[in-house]
């Protein structure tokens, strides 16, 4: 299905003209059925004789309703712009003349309509006029029809030229993330709530679940049934108008302007940043305005930068995304002050002086279609599922642009990972020139010092910056084998273990020597000593050592005789040979028994 928004003045004929289209009443209201004027926006559908199914959203014409036009047309790609040929270009044309130009359509086809009242040169007229105020829009080329929906002719030529236009409509993604903006929110009896909205992308199929960001924050809920042209569906794509039976939700807790989201796939936000397209200079446009996208209309607070730039702060968040086209409305004229395209959906806050020029510059230099690179150089670091959430990133492998390295789901900008690389290097060089002995910078200090937004990134940095990692410290490759100042108590106390290797020094010959237990632990660290529980000191050579000794013994042995074999005593043998244990080289049997692995 296509769907195809009329637009046109008050009493131009639209809803005429939907109606002998398509053989269905386009106004819901008595109302408006007694009145002859439409108020708020109609639904109805027909197969256009290539067969195509088309749904039309009947939109108000009249000035006090422009929030309700533009709720109809802000979600359509397709727009039927209707000119009454015997009254003309009038006040609203331009109206919605100025929302189509806002809102970037580019699919449509112009509708004169009551040609039966207009001669053959007033309709000439009429469309040279239509053609000179189209000029600025999407429409500049459309196919242009006379009609008659009274009489009936020039009915066969519209739906022709409609099966045309919708021909050359670009197919929308079917497996794309969902967002349905709601116009209509109702309850059926025995059903319960019900909502409306033109699907425009993605797939929605039965017992789907949905958030739903409502005017009061977002909740999940539940598909329970689908709707579309009045048939039951199990799946509805686009571009479809659907009726959506949802479970979890009241009616009253659902209004126009919400929408109905694929979880997790889109961003919110209350501020963006936004380039002119249309309309009034940024420099003349009141500060309070009216703000409308999809079906919602918010208030909200502009501040412009130049005539072209300007930051926009919404009155509730909207899930938006690079690209989206908004329609500004000044709220006391009622009419369309212009459009703008969202350049930044996610703009940092400006909390010192200086910053919202430097945003604005940053802002003037952004690629209307999209620009990874500088969203991540602009953040330093962001995870892939930000950028496709702001739009930036589509499929399902997407290539990073040269400056920008992946890290699993992280994409962090070279020059970024280049500054933690040399401030981590800077830092750890720093505490080994101060202090040799130390093990290296703790890891957690490694984390304070950089404020990755990921711990998991530190890795990569230690790595990118020709570091180690031990443990829970980072060190300078090789720095472990340098002892400094303790170097040749280390090597004398090597020299003795070397004559009597199971000759553990006593505490106070260690303290002789200057060795304490942080200088024992940088040597056991450059492998040139192994430290034992109680304080026993030996080489790294005394297990393999003992174990060519034990061997030589009669299975199982005893601690005493592991003893006397070693030529140690008591306090040496019992920490080395638990050691031994500990490394499945003997086996413990019993309290007194042990023997060698084979």
């Amino acid at each position: 299905m296509h769907v195809v928004a009329t637009a046109g003045h008050v009493d131009s004929g639209k809803s005429t003209l939907v109606r002998a289209l398509t053989g269905m009443e386009p106004d819901r209201w008595e109302e408006e059925r007694r009145r002859g004027l439409t108020i708020d926006l109609g639904y109805a559908w027909t197969t256009l004789p290539s067969g195509q199914d088309v749904a039309f959203v009947d939109v108000p014409g009249h000035e006090r309703f422009l929030g309700n036009m533009l709720a109809g047309i802000g979600p359509a790609p397709v727009v039927c712009f209707v000119v009454a040929a015997d009254e003309g270009w009038q006040a609203q044309s331009s109206d919605h003349r100025d929302a189509v130009a806002a809102l970037g359509i580019e699919h449509g086809v112009v509708v004169l309509s009551r040609a039966d009242r207009a001669s053959s040169q007033r309709v000439a007229e009429v469309l040279a006029r239509t053609r000179v105020e189209l000029a600025g829009t999407g429409l500049r080329d459309a196919p242009a029809v006379a009609v008659s929906a009274t009489v009936g002719t020039g009915l066969a030529d519209l739906r022709s030229t409609l099966d045309g236009v919708l021909a050359d409509v670009p197919m929308p993604a079917t497996d794309g993330r969902v967002r349905l903006w709601v116009d209509r929110s109702f309850t059926i009896t025995g059903s319960g709530t019900v909502v409306t909205g033109t699907l425009a992308a993605g797939t929605i199929i039965q017992g789907d679940r949905l958030s739903l960001l409502g005017h009061v924050g977002s909740r999940p809920v539940v598909v329970r049934g689908l709707q579309s042209r009045d048939t039951t569906c199990t799946s509805v794509q686009p571009v479809s108008r659907v009726a959506l039976n949802l479970r979890d939700v009241a009616a009253t807790d659902i209004r126009r302007g919400d929408a109905l989201l694929t979880p997790d796939a889109w961003p919110t936000t209350a501020v963006v940043g936004i380039q002119r397209t249309t309309g009034v200079p940024y420099t003349d446009v009141p500060e309070q305005l009216m703000v409308h996208v999809g079906t919602a209309s918010v208030p909200a607070r502009l501040r412009p930068f130049g005539d072209d730039l300007a930051r926009l702060v919404l009155d509730r968040h909207l899930p938006l995304v690079l690209g989206d086209r908004l329609v500004l409305r000044d709220p006391g004229s009622r009419s369309v002050l212009g459009g703008a395209r969202i350049l930044d959906a996610d703009p940092p806050e400006l909390r010192r002086r200086g910053d919202g020029a430097h945003w604005a510059e940053r802002l003037a230099g952004m690629d209307p279609a999209g620009d990874v690179l500088a969203e991540v150089a602009a953040r330093g670091a962001v995870q892939e599922g930000h950028l496709r959430r702001l739009g930036l990133l589509s499929g399902h492998d997407p290539d990073a642009p040269p400056d920008v390295r992946v890290f699993g789901d992280w994409w962090v900008h070279a020059p970024v990972l280049e500054a933690w690389q040399h401030r981590l290097r800077t830092a750890v060089q720093s505490l080994h020139e101060r202090d040799p002995l130390a093990p290296g910078l703790s890891m957690g200090a490694a984390r304070d010092l950089l404020t990755l937004p990921d711990e998991r990134l530190l890795s990569h940095v230690i790595l990118g910056a020709a570091l180690e990692q031990d443990g829970g410290h980072v060190r300078l490759p090789g720095s472990e084998g340098n002892l400094g100042a303790i170097e040749p108590a280390i090597a004398e106390l090597e020299r003795r273990l070397g004559l009597r290797p199971f000759q553990a020094p006593e505490a106070d010959e260690l303290s002789a020597l200057g060795l304490g237990a942080r200088e024992l632990a940088a040597g056991e660290r450059a492998g040139r000593i192994l430290r034992l529980r109680d304080g026993v000191v030996l080489l790294p050579t005394a297990p393999a050592l003992a174990m060519r000794t034990l061997a030589r013994l009669e299975q199982p042995f005893t601690t005493s005789q592991a003893r006397q074999a070693l030529d140690t005593t008591r306090r040496i043998a019992v920490p080395l040979l638990e050691h031994l244990d500990s490394r499945g080289w003997t086996q413990r049997l019993d309290a007194g028994h042990r023997n060698v692995v084979r």
